[in-house]
Formats: structure tokens, C-alpha cells, sequence
């Protein structure tokens, strides 16, 4: 037997071996719906999947044009592009290991990981408490927790200040310490509505003024606000999809790739509403 031959051989055993256990796992998963509970089991698992949706509106700052702001700043030898793969990599990648960190100590102290804001000022803490050395790795988690939070609001503020030096004409430092003010008033609910005002409970018992915030911002402003993004890019009553490739693939790095303009015209927008529908349905019924 040649070697030409031997070679189709062993290439035909192999996909017919990987068929075989394709087929394996297909009746598994057939036979494991079966069993109490896994279909729940299932469930939960596509809410998990709907969350980290929601959750990537916010961490990469999409609803409410983070990117775009910082994005402006961006030299121009610089691709949009290449930029943009390097911050979802490491979005994704500090999102995961944050999650293996929090979900199995949460488990561990029998403590439910979607608890809320209560799961980080209430929960983790005591969860800190009967770790050893929690004291230590505590202080460290909130240090870590209020710098992410400070680049966070740098992030979202950089929106107003740059709004109104550009169409009002203010200087950065006044615009910094108007906005600043501003902040530190409406952050005041937040703030009292774990103590002071801890009685008024928006959606309920258990939950807390922050938990209204979180609705109005997680679930109306980010995604309808990233709708309008994507609809402003691809329409040609917006930007245009012409304009929008032009900016994207200016400098050196990774182009954008041409071949998904349908995805992101008609199939992205579909599946941002319903995401948006999706979180009412969830919160409500």
C-alpha cells in the first residue's frame, strides 16, 4: 500500500472517528435533558449568556459612547480596528478570571452570585471575614474595585466634559468642576439608599435604590444607546457604512471586514432589541 493511500486512510478513520463522538454527544445531551432539573439547568444557563450580554454594553462602554470619546483621541497610525480586538481580548479575559475568583467562593459560602450591589457591599465582606487573611485580600479587592470604579467614571464623565467644551465652549476646568459637582449631588441617592434610605425599595423588598439605577442604565441606556450607535454607522440617514469604513480603517493594524455589513445592519440591531425586550420581561413578568 502506497503512502498516498495509507494517508486517505488514516484522514477517513479520523473524521469517522470524530463523527462517531460527535454523535456520542448529541445523544448525551438528548438523554441528560431527560433528567429533573436539567432543563432549568439549561434555562439558567441562557439567562447567564443574556447577562454577560447586558454586562458587555457596560464594561466596554458601547451604550454610552466611552469608546467613542477615547476612540477620538486615538492616533491616527492607529487602526480602529486592531484597537478595538485588543479591548474586547482583554475585557474578556479579566472578565473570566474575575469570575473565577468570585462564583466559586460564592458557592463555597452558599451565597447567590446575582445577588446584586448587595453581593459586593454586603456578601463579599463577609465572605472576606471567615477566609484567612480576608482582611488582607479584602483591602485589596475594594483598593482594585474603587480604581476600576474611578476609571469608570473618568471614562463616562470624559462624555460631558468633552460635550461641553466642544458645543459650549467651557474650559476643562471649569466643565471638571461643574460636572463635578453635579456628580457628587446625584450620587447621593445611591449612597443613602443602603442606610438612610435603605426603606425605599424600588422593585420590591430586598432591593435598593441602586438597583433602580442599574435598571435604568443596564437595561434602557445601553442598549437602546448602542442601538442608535449601530444604526448611525450603518445607515446611510446616519453616518453611512462608506464613512464609517473610511474612519475604521485608517492607520496600520487589522481592516474591517467588509463581508459583515449585513450582519451588523439587520441582524445586530434585531438582536440588541431583543435584549432590550429581554430585560423587561426578566425584571417584570
Amino acid at each position: 500500500m502506497n503512502n498516498s493511500h495509507s494517508e486517505s486512510y488514516a484522514a477517513a478513520g479520523v473524521d469517522i472517528e470524530a463523527g462517531y463522538k460527535g454523535v456520542q454527544l448529541m445523544k448525551q445531551h438528548v438523554e441528560r435533558t431527560r433528567i429533573p432539573g436539567v432543563v432549568s439547568g439549561i434555562g439558567g444557563f441562557g439567562e447567564a449568556v443574556y447577562a454577560a450580554m447586558g454586562q458587555a454594553f457596560f464594561t466596554l462602554s458601547i451604550g454610552m459612547g466611552g469608546m467613542m470619546i477615547f476612540g477620538s483621541y486615538l492616533d491616527d497610525r492607529r487602526s480602529l480596528t486592531g484597537e478595538s480586538v485588543l479591548i474586547v481580548g482583554l475585557d474578556t479575559f479579566v472578565a473570566l478570571t474575575a469570575g473565577l475568583i468570585i462564583f466559586p467562593a460564592c458557592f463555597a459560602f452558599g451565597v447567590r452570585p446575582d445577588s446584586g450591589p448587595g453581593l459586593i457591599f454586603i456578601t463579599l465582606p463577609n465572605i472576606f471575614n471567615a477566609m484567612d487573611g480576608g482582611r488582607f485580600w479584602g483591602s485589596l479587592f475594594f483598593i482594585f474595585m474603587s480604581c476600576a470604579a474611578l476609571s469608570t467614571v473618568i471614562g463616562v464623565v470624559e462624555n460631558i466634559i468633552s460635550y461641553s467644551m466642544d458645543v459650549w465652549g467651557w474650559s476643562r476646568k471649569k466643565s471638571i468642576a461643574v460636572h463635578g459637582v453635579l456628580l457628587a449631588l446625584l450620587m447621593m441617592p445611591c449612597i443613602l439608599g443602603f442606610n438612610v434610605w435603605s426603606a425605599v425599595a424600588p422593585f420590591g423588598k430586598g432591593s435598593v435604590i441602586m438597583d433602580l439605577e442599574d435598571f435604568l442604565i443596564s437595561n434602557n441606556m445601553l442598549p437602546l444607546g448602542s442601538l442608535i450607535v449601530l444604526l448611525f454607522c450603518t445607515s446611510r440617514r446616519g453616518w453611512g457604512w462608506s464613512n464609517f469604513l473610511t474612519e475604521a480603517d485608517k492607520g496600520e493594524g487589522p481592516k474591517f471586514p467588509r463581508a459583515v455589513r449585513a450582519y451588523l445592519t439587520w441582524v445586530l440591531p434585531l438582536m440588541v432589541l431583543f435584549l432590550f425586550v429581554q430585560g423587561y420581561i426578566g425584571k417584570f413578568f
